[in-house]
């Protein structure tokens, strides 16, 4: 089951909901969620703080969450800078095996695209 995030209406009407006393399993049934879902953010508004907060707060913890990006040693770095300016091709540089790079082929051409490294 994939999880589906809360939208900006969605949270409105649970904080409307809050506001006009009714109940979470109430409030779950009519907006189609999880009971749980309902009763955290009617815990975090009934500890004073305000649904604009819980909004913030949730978009901080989005950033955070996720993969990292793929951080190359200095070492590896300088060599294959000097691979490129020979003119090899990531495939080349990984498949010639001459040096050990620690990540794959795919990650060093998505490392080109992002012109990470400054790779081009």
């Amino acid at each position: 089951m994939t999880y589906k995030h809360l939208t900006t209406r969605e949270l409105t009407l649970i904080a409307d909901f809050w506001h006009q006393g009714t109940k979470a399993y109430q409030a779950a049934k009519l907006l189609k969620r999880s009971q749980e879902t309902i009763y955290r953010i009617y815990r975090f508004l009934d500890s004073g703080r305000t649904i604009e907060q819980y909004l913030s707060q949730y978009q901080r913890n989005k950033r955070r969450c996720g993969r990292k990006q793929t951080k190359l040693p200095l070492a590896e770095v300088e060599y294959i800078h000097s691979q490129i300016r020979r003119g090899w091709t990531p495939d080349t540089i990984i498949g010639r095996a001459e040096h050990t790079i620690s990540c794959s082929m795919r990650t060093l051409y998505r490392m080109f695209a992002r012109g990470q490294y400054q790779f081009n």
